[in-house]
């Protein structure tokens, strides 16, 4: 078991942000996390994570409870845990092959990160990654030249190059225009079924989350709606997801299901 959260419940101050969640993932499972905002996805990914402490029930990761260790334990398990964020917090100066090797900086010596600052380390390897993801070109360019669809696909880099056992992303395609988009969930699940890693990622498209992710889980009101492999998802069960109480029609539109969903 990869993650396991037992009746898992978090609150953000008077918000209670995610109420009372099961969740089991196994190893080399690639699951999407999709719902309306403000459902708790973004939460529910922080705390696994081990960014937050839920306020009650248990977090398992890699087989270590998280908030049952010491600082310095928890920093050893964190670098082996991959965040792909929404917007990846490049300085504006630092240069792609820096900012996509740091992605190795919590398996390095502090000598070694800072050596890696002056005279990039392994820049082969850092160029076959971006290669993959289109961006080779942009190698030496500075984070601050860029658009925000290629920073985020230099974030993706940098959860590649750091070779985690979990990788969490955080709408990592949300900048993207729909071919890039496309090609960079590709190149995520590709990787992560090359090598056996655990991929968790929330999608506001949805027809992005059932192309891409054999399990999808539909997140409402910090809970769970439901837990289907992705050929079992419903109009319905979108429906419900997404439906405003309040105007009695859905918040986004949905997409027309083929349940004949084609896998990566």
């Amino acid at each position: 078991m990869t993650i396991q959260l037992n009746a898992t419940s978090l609150r953000h101050g008077q918000v209670q942000a995610l109420q009372a969640i099961d969740l089991r993932v196994e190893v080399g499972e690639r699951v999407a996390i999709i719902g309306p905002s403000g459902a708790g996805k973004s939460s529910l990914l922080q705390l696994i994570a081990s960014a937050l402490a839920p306020t009650s029930g248990s977090v398992e990761l890699l087989g270590e409870a998280p908030w049952r260790l010491s600082a310095r334990a928890r920093q050893r398990l964190r670098a082996r845990i991959g965040l792909i964020h929404q917007a990846p917090p490049l300085p504006p100066r630092q240069r792609v092959v820096t900012a996509v090797l740091a992605g190795r900086l919590g398996q390095w010596s502090t000598l070694r990160g800072l050596l890696n600052l002056l005279h990039p380390s392994d820049v082969p390897g850092v160029r076959a990654v971006l290669s993959r993801l289109g961006m080779a070109d942009k190698l030496f360019a500075q984070c601050g030249q860029l658009s925000g669809g290629q920073l985020q696909r230099v974030g993706i880099a940098r959860a590649l190059y750091q070779q985690p056992e979990i990788l969490l992303a955080d709408e990592p395609v949300s900048a993207m225009d729909p071919v890039l988009a496309e090609h960079s969930l590709k190149t995520l699940n590709q990787h992560a079924s090359e090598r056996g890693i655990t991929l968790v990622a929330s999608l506001h498209a949805v027809d992005l989350a059932l192309a891409h992710f054999p399990r999808v889980i539909g997140i409402r009101e910090g809970q769970v709606a439901f837990d289907r492999p992705a050929s079992e998802v419903s109009a319905d069960m979108l429906d419900a997801l997404y439906a405003n109480e309040h105007l009695g029609s859905p918040q986004v539109p949905l997409p027309t299901l083929n349940l004949q969903i084609p896998r990566c």
